[in-house]
Formats: C-alpha cells, structure tokens, sequence
C-alpha cells in the first residue's frame, strides 16, 4: 500500500514536470517578458562610457574657452603700438593706439594691409583734413563721442547738448556776410536773439581750406563718411538736429559742404538740410544771402539771368506750398 501510494506521487510529479499548468505558461511568458522589458534598457557601462566622453568634450570646450579668453585679455592687456599722425597743412601731429584707430575701417587697412607702406612704420599723413576735425574724430574713437556729448535730460524726456543753454541761439554768424546777428538774412529755426546772448556751445567750425565757418556736426559727418564711421555719422547727425539760431548764410554754405562731401546715395544729411530750407522756407524766401548765392551758382552754369531763374522759382514754389497748406487748414474743422 505504501509503495502503491508513493508511485502514485511519483507519477503526479512527472506528470506536472511534463504538462505544465497553464498559470506556469503564463508565469513564464511574464517573466520572458521583464527580461526582454530589463534588456532594452541601455548598458550601464555603455551610458558611463559616453558620459564620459561628453564629459571630456566638455571639458575641452571650457578649456578652449578659457584660452581663447586668456588670449583676449593678454592681448588687451598688451600695449597697443602708437601711431604717430600727421594732420593738416601745418603738419600737426597726432598720437593714437593701433587697435584705438582700426576701428575704423579706413585705418584699419592702412596699418594692417599687408602691403601698405603705413603698416611698418606706423606713420600716417593727413594733409587734407582739419586739425580740430579729426580731433573730434579721436575723442569719439577713444570716448564713444565728442564734444558737445549728447546728454538726455530724464525729466523732460528729451535730448540736449552738453553745456548748452536751454532755448539759445548760437550767435556765431557767417563772417563773410556781418558782425551783426541781425544781418545775413537771418537765422533759421529761432527767432533773432540779443546780441548780447552768449554762446554756450560753438556750433561752427573754421576751414582753413575754404576759409569759412561751416557747422561742426556737418562736416564731422562728412570725415565720418571717409572714415566709414556709421556710428559717429548717425550721432553727428543727431547732434545737428539740437543746432539752433543758425544764420542763412553758414546753413547755405554747409548744405554746399555737405553735397560736395557726400555720395549721391546718402540719404540723411542731405535730406536734413532739404527738409530745413522747406521747414524755414519764409525766413529762406526774404533772405538776400539766399538770392544772392542762387543767382551767383546759376550764372555760373547758365550764364546771366539762369540765377535769378532758379531763385524766382524757389519763391514761386514756396508760396505754392503756402497756399496749399492753408487751402488744407481751411477745410479742416477747427475743434476747440
């Protein structure tokens, strides 16, 4: 009976051994699965290995970084060679930085030109610009402007010149029309002032090439244009804007100056003066100066009469606008 009972077990075992149960398939199946689930995880030493690596690259990249800083701040801290310039007629000299001067790029590739005469001796010559011009230009390479700077008053929201006097004209007039303020055909864009009214900030400069007194924002923009200095044309251009009281005569002869010295594509001082002449065209249209330099540049070229011409037709424009304007104040309605 005992060994009856004992084959009995045996035969049970085998028979489970051999036809497993359906929860045992199922059993297995699962874990195959979270096998196969666990092996498509990445290896861990293949993760660390590659962190490392991303580690390393990192770590070059700093290291590259912090040389190329290193550089940068060597070379800043490296005195930069002096170049000696020689300006105007005179033969004034001039000393500036190398890397002060290249930032324009017309020194830049006279002292950095591989073949340029000026890049070994580090002397420049020039005899056809102003001294007190390319001063101004260097006090805008080292300082980011020039004299007057540019000044923003917070409580007024508004821009104004250093050491200027608020609502002053400037009562330097053209010396080749009078000593008097109230002569020369008058000033554009400011009621006359006394001529007593002192000059906070001189407006014009003298040219020794011309011989006249042309207004400084103009013709440091034109040195700006031969130096390529974008900057400093847009903030010259600002700062003439701020100008005031400026007689007929030193407008005309800048306006002049100014189409002598520039493209035919600029588009900004030109414009400048053209929208001045139209804004102050009354003060233009009873000025003698203006006549008489219409006429002077129109007989020239057209011979006689061609001036009178030109200046005629100026007049017959400008009361053309007038009426214009006011035919189109007349249809407005007015509001209280």
């Amino acid at each position: 009976m005992f060994k009856r009972s004992f084959r009995s077990r045996d035969a049970g075992v085998s028979q489970r051994e051999v036809a497993p149960t359906p929860m045992d398939s199922q059993h297995r199946i699962d874990k195959s699965a979270r096998l196969m689930k666990k092996g498509s995880v990445r290896d861990p030493q293949k993760v660390a290995k590659l962190q490392r690596s991303l580690t390393g690259e990192e770590t070059s990249r700093m290291q590259q970084q912090q040389q190329a800083q290193a550089r940068l701040s060597d070379k800043a801290l490296a005195p930069s060679p002096i170049v000696t310039l020689t300006v105007g007629g005179e033969g004034r000299l001039f000393a500036a930085h190398e890397d002060v001067l290249c930032q324009a790029p017309f020194f830049e590739r006279m002292l950095r030109g591989q073949y340029h005469p000026d890049a070994q001796n580090r002397r420049i010559a020039l005899p056809d610009e102003e001294p007190e011009v390319f001063s101004a230009i260097l006090e805008y390479l080292y300082k980011g402007d020039y004299y007057p700077r540019l000044l923003h008053d917070k409580h007024r929201n508004s821009w104004e010149l250093e050491d200027s006097l608020p609502r002053r004209a400037t009562p330097q007039t053209s010396p080749t029309i009078h000593d008097s303020p109230y002569m020369g055909g008058g000033r554009a864009g400011q009621p006359q002032q006394s001529p007593q009214t002192p000059a906070a900030v001189e407006a014009t400069v003298y040219l020794s090439s011309i011989g006249q007194h042309l207004l400084r924002d103009t013709v440091i923009y034109c040195a700006a244009e031969r130096y390529e200095l974008e900057e400093l044309k847009r903030l010259a251009l600002r700062k003439q804007g701020l100008q005031s009281g400026i007689d007929v005569g030193t407008i005309l002869r800048s306006a002049q100056y100014c189409y002598a010295h520039t493209p035919d594509s600029d588009s900004r001082l030109r414009a400048h003066y053209l929208a001045l002449i139209i804004r102050c065209r009354k003060t233009f249209k009873r000025s003698g100066t203006m006549q008489a330099e219409m006429e002077k540049c129109g007989s020239d070229v057209y011979g006689e009469g061609g001036g009178k011409l030109f200046f005629d037709l100026f007049v017959a424009m400008c009361n053309h606008l007038d009426d214009v304007i006011e035919a189109s104040n007349a249809r407005t309605p007015k509001t209280i």
